[in-house]
């Protein structure tokens, strides 16, 4: 992949880079867990003609709140815009972004590949060790290769398994990520609105 002048050199990216000026975004939203949640967040994205690069939802670990993680590729003007959007709506509890600086990204992924290719073709072994993946399951066929790690590596050995020919399929799992912050804000937030809630039941 070719470098980008907003990432210095000795500097590893976590997202594929982008030559278009922009920044990636991930964005960690807690919601009710209710129907039609997603439609509301992924309508404000639309409205802002903003794509996602990736989503991910998945039970948090709070009884009843559910969790989104997104990414996209914008600028900090409107990610502000578009989390204040986000969080006015009724079923959402949280929502915060981050840049990749802030955040610890990562993701799974499985490539279908053709097994004679594999063989005949030492570079594409190659590859795969170096991407640190896993072949899991091989027959005459085809032959299944799993990874786990940044997603900037994901799209590397997918364009390189392209480029080789190979690939029959390819599928990831979207991009989960924790904050490296040292303060829980979720936390603060539930116990706050807990205590409103105790106060206005004794009223």
């Amino acid at each position: 992949m070719s470098g980008s002048s907003n990432v210095p050199e000795n500097k590893i990216s976590k997202f594929p880079v982008v030559n278009d000026g922009k920044t990636w975004y991930t964005l960690i939203i807690f919601s009710e867990n209710l129907a039609g949640v997603l439609n509301q967040i992924t309508n404000v994205f639309t409205r802002r003609q903003l794509n996602i690069e990736s989503l991910n939802v998945s039970p948090s670990g709070f009884k009843g709140l559910h969790r989104y993680t997104v990414t996209c590729r914008s600028d900090f003007e409107t990610m502000k815009k578009v989390v204040k959007q986000i969080e006015k709506k009724i079923d959402v509890v949280l929502a915060r972004f981050y840049t990749e600086d802030h955040v610890y990204v990562m993701e799974q992924a499985l490539y279908k590949i053709e097994t004679s290719k594999l063989i005949a073709d030492h570079d594409i072994s190659k590859a795969i060790r170096k991407h640190e993946a896993k072949i899991v399951e091989v027959n005459a066929t085809y032959s299944i290769v799993s990874i786990e790690g940044l997603p900037s590596d994901i799209v590397e050995l997918r364009h390189i398994l392209r480029d080789h020919g190979c690939m029959l399929q390819f599928v990831s799992s979207g991009i989960v990520a924790v904050t490296k912050s040292s303060h829980e804000e979720l936390n603060s937030f539930l116990k706050v609105r807990k205590l409103q809630k105790e106060a206005i039941t004794e009223d």
